[in-house]
């Protein structure tokens, strides 16, 4: 199971998502849970994407088995429901991964809790720096008639 936001897709959360799947029993199955507009509000930044977007768009990756939105209570829901037997951390998401491992452990859950600290390094490779990008380009006018 993966985790995250997943706001404007680029090739870091294609690798992210690669290395998780490759944990996986044969190169099991992926399921990506998909963070809630509420739950990342309240973490970082309104995202850009609503959420229904995102898990589309995440359903559509090749390397995704299924995917869903998390709970907007209780992160451990969803766990509880998708019984992951490994859970992977992205290289710039902040959890505690003791924290997180003792409360797994709390609720009787018996995933094993991953760092990807691998990151695939692009000019464009967050979702902040493409929005940095977007506020900085100098478009000429007529740029976007078309949109």
């Amino acid at each position: 199971m993966a985790t995250g936001t997943f706001d404007l897709i680029h090739p870091g959360h294609g690798y992210y998502l690669k290395e998780s799947k490759k944990l996986g029993e044969d190169e099991g199955r992926l399921v990506v849970v998909v963070a809630r507009e509420s739950t990342v509000q309240a973490r970082k930044r309104v995202p850009i994407v609503p959420e229904k977007q995102r898990l589309e768009v995440v359903q559509m990756l090749k390397v995704v088995d299924e995917a869903v939105l998390g709970s907007e209570t209780d992160m451990f829901s969803t766990v509880q429901e998708i019984k992951p037997d490994i859970i992977t951390i992205g290289p710039d998401q902040n959890f505690d991964l003791d924290w997180l491992r003792q409360e797994l452990e709390k609720r009787g859950l018996e995933a094993e809790v991953v760092k990807i600290n691998d990151y695939h390094e692009s000019s464009l490779d967050s979702s902040c720096k493409i929005i940095k990008k977007i506020r900085e380009a100098e478009f000429p006018p007529g740029s976007f008639k078309h949109c």
